[in-house]
């Protein structure tokens, strides 16, 4: 074989290729996670009776309307340029629902006690089940994402001793 043969398989960038996908960028998993992001939203929309809506007290209907937006700002991240920071703000639209509804039907909130042991109540439970995917989805891109890091690492590390 001839040296300008050789030359032409050598790559250039000196970053060993791993061969691991980056599943946090493929759109695949972004879409299914802004469309689940999307149903948080309109779950709450139908919950509070439309938008802006009324949610009382009005702390609650202003975590509602923070979440509506931060729901729809994530779905729109998440199919632009800056998907990771639609991945975080994805977090906080499936977290931040599941912490709300067991402090809701658990001990209560301030002046928000009328829920309290309705924990099957059909909206709140379709809304537990889409926050649950939405959560379960993020989790597993960002193992994904942590073991193709491992897994270039440990590349780095034998292409700098071989």
């Amino acid at each position: 074989m001839s040296t300008a043969v050789l030359d032409s398989n050598v790559r250039t960038d000196r970053r060993p290729h791993t061969g691991v996908s980056r599943l946090g960028a493929a759109l695949p998993p972004r879409l299914m996670a802004a469309a689940l992001c999307v149903a948080v939203a309109v779950i709450h929309i139908k919950d509070q009776g439309g938008f802006p809506g009324h949610k009382e007290p009005s702390y609650i209907g202003m975590g509602y309307f923070l979440l509506e937006l931060g729901a729809a700002a994530a779905a729109v991240l998440l199919l632009s340029k800056a998907y990771r920071k639609g991945w975080f703000l994805s977090l906080g639209v499936a977290a931040g629902p599941l912490i709300g509804y067991v402090l809701t039907r658990g001990p209560g909130l301030p002046l928000a006690t009328d829920d309290r042991g309705n924990w099957t109540e059909s909206i709140g439970v379709m809304s537990l089940v889409v926050e649950g995917v939405l959560l379960l989805l993020i989790l597993a891109v960002a193992a994904r994402r942590g073991a193709a890091r491992s897994a270039e690492q440990s590349v780095r590390s034998a292409h700098v001793w071989s």
